[in-house]
Parts: C-alpha cells; structure tokens; sequence
C-alpha cells in the first residue's frame, strides 16, 4: 500500500538539513529504484523555487509499504530524523487515483 509521509522541520534546520541530504537522498532513491517511490521533495519555507536562506518547512514523501508499521519504522531511521532537522513526521495510508 502508498503511504504519504508529512515531515515538518524544526525552526532552523537548514543547517543539518543540508548535512543529512546526502544520506537521506540515498535511501529515496533506494525506494526509487525498487519501483516503491511515487513522488518526493521538499516544501520550501517560501514561494520560490529556491528559498535560499529561508530554507524548507518540511518535505513530503509518498512510498509503497507492506504495512503502516513498516512504513512508520522506515521513517524513524531517516537521516533527517537522527540529525535533527523534522520536528515531527506523520506518517498515513494514502490511496493513489489519479495519474
């Protein structure tokens, strides 16, 4: 099943955010290449494209998973959680319709 994944920086992780990209983008794309990874990407503090030193809010990321508990396990260990940068991840089941 898809699940979506709602991520919100803490204030003022830019910082660590762009240490642990490196890391975190690994393990995206190792869901990007086993055919589980739909869509992913940050959501930028402000209306542009490149927020600069406004940085991000948060990111969203929706995945395939065997089962809520998986998915919750996955996003636990994600280099943005251990370094620091999400203050909080909410994790749902999400049903994909349209593409």
């Amino acid at each position: 099943m898809w699940y979506a994944f709602f991520c919100e920086d803490r204030p003022d992780s830019l910082a660590a955010r762009r240490q642990a990209r490196p890391a975190h983008l690994e393990r995206l794309q190792q869901l990007r290449d086993a055919g589980r990874l739909l869509v992913a990407g940050p959501t930028p503090a402000i209306d542009s494209e490149d927020p600069g030193a406004a940085g991000f809010s948060g990111s969203l990321v929706i995945a395939e998973f065997a089962s809520l508990a998986e998915a919750r396990a996955w996003a636990d260990a994600d280099p943005y959680v251990t370094a620091g940068v999400y203050a909080a991840v909410t994790v749902k089941p999400f049903k994909r319709v349209l593409p």
